[in-house]
């Protein structure tokens, strides 16, 4: 089983040595998607060779690296991807988490959840980040009859094949808005595994009018409406049987 750690960057000079050193420790195979750095980090990505690299010219997005890192992953014969942040608040070490969990083969999306089993380690999130987070969560669960505990954690793990029978082209943070319903869709099963809750910079930008709250959800709201006005697709099925119904064991 060949499995890649896909990391997406954007001026993340400050972790992005610290970040690659602790994940390398844990699995070989690395691919970082710059997403059109310009601080710098893009020449330090470019100086690694125990590292895999895709280098966008400009900025195209969250959800655009996250796509690039899928398709790299299918193109290049992986069967899994797990996709992490570069900002130290997904730790390396829970790496070994989401191995444990591929190997029992009973899921497809493995989705890392902050809000599953709190410790008293974990930081407070910032009041709109909780808020938001917590009524997307919300409208996918009474949407789909889930039981998510966390929509918006980028800590996850992919199967490839069945990442095939999604048609992804969100580009920017709202991707989770068209992640969710096309896998839910397409009978992909979903289980989340906790990760610890870690806010090492809480006045992040989103970039924009995504600065502010009430227009941060307004947009992953309208993402949503959109994808659940789209027709479901006849989806293509790897193995030629019938799709296994989806669950969340939250």
């Amino acid at each position: 089983m060949r499995i890649l750690i896909a990391i997406p960057v954007f001026n993340e000079r400050k972790y992005v040595e610290r970040v690659l050193g602790k994940v390398l420790s844990y699995h070989p195979d690395v691919l970082v998607v710059d997403d059109g750095s310009t601080d710098g980090t893009a020449e330090l990505l470019a100086a690694r060779r125990d590292i895999r690299l895709i280098r966008h010219a400009t900025n195209g997005g969250y959800g655009k690296s996250l796509i690039d890192a899928f398709d790299y992953a299918d193109e290049h014969g992986f069967d899994w991807v797990i996709t992490m942040d570069c900002d130290e608040q997904h730790e390396p070490e829970r790496i070994p988490d989401f191995l444990t969990a591929i190997r029992a083969d009973r899921w497809d999306i493995i989705s890392g959840s902050r809000y599953l089993n709190p410790s008293g380690e974990d930081d407070l999130p910032p009041g709109d980040r909780r808020s938001i987070n917590a009524t997307i969560t919300t409208l996918i669960n009474e949407t789909f009859q889930l039981n998510l505990t966390d929509s918006f954690c980028g800590f996850k793990a992919h199967r490839v094949c069945a990442m095939r029978r999604l048609r992804l082209t969100e580009t920017g943070y709202a991707f989770p808005m068209q992640l969710w319903p096309q896998a839910i869709r397409a009978g992909l099963r979903i289980t989340e595994i906790p990760v610890r809750l870690i806010y090492n910079d809480p006045s992040r930008s989103f970039g924009g009018v995504l600065d502010d709250a009430a227009q941060r959800l307004e947009h992953y709201l309208e993402v949503f409406r959109t994808e659940m006005a789209e027709p479901v697709p006849e989806m293509a099925n790897d193995d030629g049987g019938e799709c296994v119904p989806c669950t969340c064991c939250g």
